[in-house]
C-alpha cells in the first residue's frame, strides 16, 4: 500500500526541502478534505484512507488522531501544515540515529546494534522481523521514503514504541517489591516524562495492592500461622479474618504497603541512575550484565531505606483486632518493647532473596521475548498488550516461585515477637526447624493465595496505569 503513497500520492521528489514538503503535504491534506471546508474529521479520513487503498482499521485510523502531526480537536485544521513539519523533523532524528554508518539505509545489524545499546538484546534474524514490517520492496533495508512514508501512516508502530513496549518495567505491580526498576531515554528525562511515568506507576501500584489487599493478607497468615498442626486454607483463613475482625480486617496493612510504594519507587530510580554511571564501561556501554546488577543493586538499597516499613505491615498483618490504633502506634509499640533491632528483622533473607527473583525474571522474560519475536513476530514487531501483559506476568511469576521461601523465612522473622510462644530463631535456625517439621513444601507454605493475585493485580495496574498516562499527558 506505500507504493501507492510513494508513487502518486508522496512523489520521490519530495523527500527533502521545505517548499516540496508543503506542496507534498498540501496535497495530502486536499485528497482527504473531501467537503473543501478547509477541515478533515475521522469520518473523512477513512474515506480519503480508503479511496487511496489504504484501509488501516478503524483502531489505527482514530490512532492518527493522537499522533502529533494531527490537531487534538480530532481535526486537520493548521494550514501550514506545522504538526506535519514537526512530526517529519523527528522522524528525520529517529532514522539518522539508526543509521550508523550513514549510507541512507537501515540495516539488520544496525537495529541489533541499536538495540543494544539500550540494553535490549535480539538476534539478527529477529531484527529482520522488525525492518519487514517497515521495508517496502523487499531489500531487507529500509530507506528514507520507506521510513516516512511507514510511520506517517502508523504513529502506534514506530520503532521507538516498540523499544520502549519491549524495554522490561515495573509497571505491572503483584503486589510485592520488584527489584528491576524502570529505565528511561535521555529525551524521557530532558521533558520530563520520567516523573510523569513513575508517577502514574506509583498510582497503578496503590490501587492495583487495594484491590488485592485480602489475599495479600491472607498469604502473610498462613505464611506465619499455617503449620502441620494448624492447616490453614484459603477458605478456613478467610472465615478466621473474618470472624476476628470483620470485613475492614482485610485490608488490615495496605496503608503501609501503599505509602512505601513512592519512597521506595524514588530511591530505586535514583539508585539505579547511580550504579549504572559507575559501572558503564569505557566505551560508553552498559552491558546484560551490568544492568541486572545496577538493578539489584539498586533494589538492595532501596529496600535497606524502607525496611522499617515492610516489618510493619507485617505486624499489621498479623495483628489482631484493638492491637495497634495504626502504623505510628505499631512503630512506636516495637520500638518500646523490642528496641530499634526489630526493624530490620528478616532483613538478611529479605536482601538475598533479591538476586533470584531479579535475575530470574529478567531471564525469562527475555526468553519470553526472544521466542515471540522468533516465531510469532510475522508482519510486526510489535507484539501487543496481551503478549507484554503475559510475558510480564509469567516473568514475575516465576521470579517469585524461585525467591519465595526466603520470603516465607522474612515474614516469619519479621513476626516472630508477635506471636506468643514462638522461639526467636535466626534464618538458618528458622530454615532448619521449617524442613525438619513440615518438609519442603512448608517453605511454599501461602503461595496459592499469592499465585491467585497476580492476575488481578497485573490487569489492575495496567489499565489504572494507561489512565494515568492519558490524564498526565504522556499516553
Amino acid at each position: 500500500m506505500f507504493q501507492l503513497l510513494r508513487g502518486f500520492l508522496l512523489p520521490a521528489a519530495a523527500c527533502d526541502g521545505n517548499r516540496d514538503g508543503e506542496s507534498r503535504y498540501a496535497n495530502l491534506f486536499r485528497k482527504l478534505d473531501l467537503n473543501e471546508d478547509g477541515r478533515v474529521d475521522i469520518a473523512e479520513l477513512q474515506t480519503g484512507l480508503r479511496a487511496m487503498g489504504i484501509p488501516l482499521g478503524k483502531e489505527a485510523e482514530e490512532g492518527l488522531f493522537e499522533c502529533s502531526w494531527v490537531s487534538l480537536q480530532s481535526q486537520l485544521v493548521d494550514p501550514k501544515l506545522y504538526h506535519l513539519h514537526k512530526h517529519e523533523k523527528k522522524m528525520k532524528l529517529a532514522f539518522k540515529s539508526l543509521d550508523k554508518n550513514n549510507d541512507g539505509k537501515i540495516e539488520a545489524s544496525e537495529v541489533v546494534q541499536s538495540l543494544k545499546i539500550l540494553g535490549i538484546n535480539i538476534s539478527e534474524k529477529q531484527a529482520e522481523k522488525i525492518l519487514q514490517s517497515i521495508d517496502a520492496d523487499g531489500t531487507m533495508t529500509v530507506d528514507w521514503n520507506e521510513w516516512r512514508d511507514h510511520f506517517m501512516f502508523n504513529p502506534a508502530t514506530d520503532i521507538e514504541e516498540i523499544i520502549r513496549y519491549w524495554k522490561h518495567s515495573t509497571v505491572l505491580d503483584i503486589g510485592d517489591s520488584l527489584t528491576v526498576p524502570d529505565e528511561f531515554t535521555e529525551e524521557e528525562k530532558k521533558t520530563g516524562q520520567w516523573w510523569k511515568q513513575l508517577l502514574a506507576g506509583g498510582v497503578a501500584g496503590a490501587v492495583s495492592r487495594t484491590g488485592t489487599a485480602p489475599l495479600d493478607r491472607l498469604k502473610v497468615m498462613m505464611q506465619v500461622h499455617g503449620s502441620k498442626s494448624n492447616k490453614m486454607n484459603i477458605a478456613s483463613g478467610f472465615k478466621q479474618m473474618l470472624k476476628e475482625g470483620g470485613v475492614r480486617s482485610l485490608w488490615r496493612g495496605n496503608g503501609v504497603n501503599v505509602v512505601k510504594i513512592a519512597p521506595e519507587t524514588a530511591i530505586k530510580f535514583w539508585a539505579y541512575e547511580q550504579y549504572k554511571k559507575i559501572l558503564t564501561r569505557d566505551d560508553g556501554k552498559l552491558g546484560t550484565v551490568e544492568r541486572f546488577v545496577s538493578g539489584s543493586l539498586a533494589g538492595a538499597t532501596a529496600q535497606t531505606s524502607i525496611y522499617p516499613m515492610e516489618v510493619l505491615k507485617t505486624r499489621l498483618a498479623v495483628g489482631k483486632t484493638g492491637q495497634y490504633s495504626g502504623m505510628f502506634d505499631c512503630a512506636k509499640k516495637i520500638l518500646k518493647r523490642e528496641g530499634p533491632k526489630a526493624f530490620y528483622k528478616g532483613y538478611i533473607p529479605n536482601i538475598l532473596g533479591i538476586i533470584p527473583y531479579a535475575g530470574i525474571d529478567l531471564a525469562v522474560y527475555e526468553l519470553l521475548k526472544s521466542t515471540w519475536l522468533e516465531h510469532y513476530a510475522s508482519s510486526s514487531a510489535n507484539p501487543g498488550v496481551f503478549v507484554l501483559l503475559g510475558c510480564g506476568t509469567m516473568s514475575s511469576t516465576c521470579g517469585q516461585l524461585a525467591s519465595y521461601p526466603l520470603a516465607l523465612i522474612r515474614t516469619r522473622m519479621q513476626a516472630q515477637a508477635s506471636v506468643e510462644g514462638a522461639p526467636q530463631l535466626s534464618m538458618v535456625g528458622l530454615f532448619q526447624r521449617i524442613v525438619a517439621t513440615e518438609g519442603l513444601r512448608g517453605l511454599y507454605r501461602g503461595i496459592a493465595p499469592n499465585f491467585m493475585k497476580v492476575l488481578p493485580a497485573v490487569s489492575i495496574s495496567y489499565v489504572v496505569y494507561e489512565k494515568m498516562k492519558q490524564n498526565l499527558g504522556i499516553a
